[in-house]
């Protein structure tokens, strides 16, 4: 039996954290760049928008995307690149010259609330461990003379590697090899009242773990109450990973006598594409893995050890990064590849409006009965053109050629188009030949874009479909007299559109 005095040390570990902590979570995403075709700032400050995404971390200070950002209320965290903390953490003039430079020409447009210096840098480049918390203390500084320290909060990332003897989570501390940064880092985090930046991912606690840890286990899936984990010590439950890796980390912190640090995961997420030796990376795991982890920090449970405290999470990532070097696995994180398509559709019904790409409300975009062919026709040439919908399941012998009317025709398109553009207000007029319906108008072997869950978003490119107060810089659309839909680009001049920001 253990003894007292263990006893009275886990229960003092299991109390609540302060009333700091005792928040509303939020789910952000990380905003990789290795793209081969990144969509410029503003189209993924629109893709932001249109999913509903209030939290974004980015891995720099990218001006022209903190420009974008400017305005919206989007919550960003910056982050110092490690290549640079080096120079920052030897010099409080470096620091300040990099705080003036990367936030203070951009707040308060940008809502910049967060700082990390340097991503997981005793994992990844330990020579810079002993200057890791002079860069945050310069870091801050900075702040402070600026007045904004107690709205930018500044931490840095760490990888869960740090975490040793991780389960049963009230046996897990920090590689003692790192208490000389630890100690002083935490010390730091508590006085500023900031939090501890951490990247959990059970997808390689699965994959290193040789079958020890279940699939179903990893991917937050229900599991009957004979094979949930519990912990010996604190004869805590636990029905997932991301929760027992949190709490290895909570209690970490506690046997350096640090109890009211709370926490903030900065990378979840699971891949959706593998090599054939990566049989779990489907995009049915990748999907279970992101839609539960949502629903799950949505609904603030928080974990075992901390029940009702919030534990916001970044999903890594928006994009797939198909320039990144390694596996298959390494490039298809993303939520979404570069035009915007969703790689697939999450499951979020009833955990709030984030991520639109549900399929939740469905609505559907038909062109309106009785109105001017012509109009309609420049307006199905748009969407086939400049609007960059797939119209290619229109043309003879397609699924959806058949009826070969305007009419017809013009519907696939415009619905194609507005569930691309995620069903922004605007988005389905055409200077006023469509409406928006709650009827699916797929029939027989036309299955329409809206129908099949294959819901899309921004697509590079900026213009959105003529509505009708757009103003027009000429008289009309150009008209073209044939109904079929030609495979080859279709040239038309476009009315200068609003775009919906």
């Amino acid at each position: 039996m253990a003894s007292w005095s263990f006893m009275a040390v886990i229960f003092f570990h299991l109390l609540p954290l302060p009333a700091m902590a005792l928040q509303d979570a939020f789910v952000g995403v990380n905003i990789g760049t290795a793209l081969t075709d990144m969509p410029n700032p503003t189209q993924v400050v629109t893709l932001l928008k249109a999913q509903q995404i209030r939290h974004v971390r980015l891995y720099d200070a990218d001006p022209a995307m903190l420009t974008a950002l400017a305005g919206t209320g989007i919550r960003v965290t910056v982050s110092v690149p490690n290549q640079q903390l080096l120079a920052i953490g030897q010099s409080n003039a470096t620091a300040a010259n990099w705080v003036a430079r990367n936030i203070l020409t951009h707040v308060p447009a940008t809502n910049i609330t967060a700082i990390s210096v340097g991503s997981e840098v005793l994992t990844t480049i330990p020579n810079a461990a002993p200057v890791l918390v002079s860069a945050l203390q310069y870091i801050h500084a900075a702040l402070i003379a600026a007045r904004l320290d107690s709205h930018i909060k500044v931490s840095t990332a760490h990888s869960s590697s740090i975490i040793l003897d991780s389960f049963p989570p009230s046996q897990a501390f920090f590689n003692r090899t790192w208490d000389p940064v630890m100690i002083p880092l935490l010390k730091f985090l508590q006085s500023t009242g900031s939090y501890l930046m951490l990247n959990v991912y059970p997808y390689y606690d699965y994959m290193q773990s040789h079958d020890a840890i279940p699939l179903d286990y990893a991917l937050f899936r229900p599991l009957p109450p004979n094979k949930e984990a519990v912990d010996s010590n604190t004869l805590l439950h636990y029905t997932n990973v991301f929760d027992a890796v949190v709490d290895a980390a909570y209690f970490a912190m506690s046997y350096l006598n640090f109890t009211n640090v709370p926490i903030v995961v900065t990378e979840s997420g699971w891949p959706s594409k593998g090599d054939s030796n990566d049989p779990d990376v489907t995009l049915d795991n990748a999907n279970t893995y992101n839609s539960n982890l949502i629903k799950h920090v949505l609904n603030n449970t928080g974990t075992p050890k901390h029940p009702g405290v919030a534990v916001s999470t970044f999903i890594y990532e928006l994009y797939n990064e198909d320039s990144r070097t390694g596996a298959v696995s390494e490039k298809n994180w993303g939520l979404f590849d570069a035009t915007g398509r969703p790689i697939y559709v999450l499951h979020l019904t009833g955990s709030g409006t984030m991520l639109a790409n549900d399929t939740t409300n469905q609505t559907y975009c038909v062109a309106k009965e009785g109105v001017d062919r012509k109009m309609l026709q420049a307006a199905l040439d748009w969407a086939c053109g400049p609007g960059k919908v797939d119209c290619s399941g229109m043309v003879q012998g397609a699924g959806c050629y058949e009826p070969d009317t305007v009419v017809a025709h013009a519907s696939y398109a415009f619905d194609a188009y507005y569930h691309k553009m995620v069903m922004a207000e605007g988005t389905c007029d055409f200077k006023g030949v469509a409406t928006i319906t709650t009827t699916d108008p797929s029939h027989g072997s036309c299955i329409f874009p809206g129908s099949n869950g294959s819901n899309g978003t921004f697509i590079n490119g900026t213009s959105l479909a003529p509505s009708s107060d757009s103003t027009s810089s000429g008289s009309s659309f150009p008209f073209h007299a044939s109904n079929s839909i030609s495979c080859m680009p279709i040239f038309v001049v476009l009315f200068l559109s609003v775009v919906y920001l």
